[in-house]
């Protein structure tokens, strides 16, 4: 068997129980090494033989399984975060569904749930922002042109964006072209629930000059829209006391 694992945010506790589990049983591990915490190999069992994906193409990641499951043993592919978000796990998943290799998936704590952990902020507050879009700016890798920054921007949505460190003054120009303020509040977080994180709120047009300052290139996302920084926001109507739900009747 294989498991895909999503290794959480950073911290090596914040990898699920069953994750855990899997680390521990694998008698073969190929990690995530440019993200994966490495601490977390230590859960691993001494005689388990680790991979390190940096290093290696798809087809000698995909050569490691198949060896591994034609000697009868357990394999765990370690990917940061959740794997389903940016993880390249659907490529592996289909060669393993040609080859008949049984496999699972255990999802992790994405970066974007470490980032807003480490600010104590909640994406989607009541009549400020009811959705969140997950993105990232184009750049080796492209973009689809339906998905630019631009048209996401005119949602106002809450926007949590991946892989884009090094193009934060594109990042903002695109923002406001698309329709944010240049005050929009903002915020990165680097290497969010690690020990070394980092956090700066700032401003859709402070983002390249606050990265700069502090000496941030990489390993760091961006959250942009109103639910960085306000006070001002309509109560949930979920524990509101003049609300009446399935489980209780309203007392005013």
């Amino acid at each position: 068997m294989i498991h895909f694992v999503g290794a959480g945010s950073g911290a090596p506790d914040l990898i699920t129980v069953r994750g855990k589990k899997y680390l521990e049983e694998a008698d073969v591990v190929i990690y995530a090494g440019s993200l994966v915490n490495p601490q977390l190999l230590e859960y691993t069992k001494d005689i388990c033989t680790i991979y390190n994906s940096a290093k290696m193409t798809l087809e000698e990641v995909l050569s490691v399984m198949e060896k591994a499951e034609a000697l009868g043993k357990t394999t765990v592919r370690l990917h940061t975060g959740d794997p389903c978000i940016y993880g390249a796990i659907r490529e592996q998943m289909d060669v393993l569904d040609e080859k008949g290799i049984p496999y699972d998936y255990c999802p992790g704590v994405s970066a974007f749930c470490g980032a807003a952990s480490a600010l104590n902020l909640e994406y989607t507050l009541p009549d400020i922002s009811q959705s969140v879009i997950i993105t990232r700016m184009e750049g080796r890798t492209p973009v689809p042109a339906k998905e630019s920054i631009q048209s996401f921007a005119a949602h106002q949505a809450t926007m949590v964006v991946f892989l884009s460190t090094g193009m934060l003054e594109e990042l903002s120009r695109r923002l406001i072209e698309g329709g944010y303020r240049e005050d929009t509040p903002a915020a990165i977080v680097y290497k969010a629930t690690w020990d070394d994180e980092k956090k700066f709120v700032c401003t859709v047009g402070t983002l390249a000059q606050t990265a700069k300052e502090n000496n941030i290139t990489k390993t760091a996302l961006m959250i942009i829209g109103d639910c960085v920084n306000t006070a001002h926001y309509e109560r949930s109507k979920l524990y509101d006391p003049g609300f009446t739900t399935e489980f209780r009747e309203a007392t005013e």
